[in-house]
């Protein structure tokens, strides 16, 4: 019983989360393709791989951003890109990534 309702509340909140506009995340989202879009790219330092976002879950892109944005996750380049988006913004950048999967 408990697990249904740990299940059921995840599912409720990503359907909390907004709908996004593709096409205006694709303009807001033109700075996160410099690091996310190259293939096999790896950051100088530290060094660790960088993620492509193209085709990753629109929740969870919406879900990480919001935690960059209110300092959760740790990370000082994705703190200042996430620092000034809004829920809409993010919304949007989520949505466009999602296409991808299409």
């Amino acid at each position: 019983m408990k697990t249904i309702l740990i299940l059921a509340l995840m599912i409720l909140s990503f359907q909390a989360l907004a709908a996004g506009d593709a096409e205006n995340g694709k303009k807001i989202a033109y700075t996160c393709t410099g690091c996310h879009g190259i293939p096999f790219y790896q950051n100088t330092y530290p060094r660790y791989h960088v993620p492509r976002l193209g085709g990753q879950n629109e929740a969870y892109i919406q879900l990480a951003l919001k935690a960059y944005r209110s300092g959760e996750r740790s990370h000082p380049t994705m703190q200042a890109q996430a620092g000034n988006l809004t829920d809409q913004d993010i919304a949007d950048i989520a949505a466009y990534f999602n296409t991808f999967n299409k």
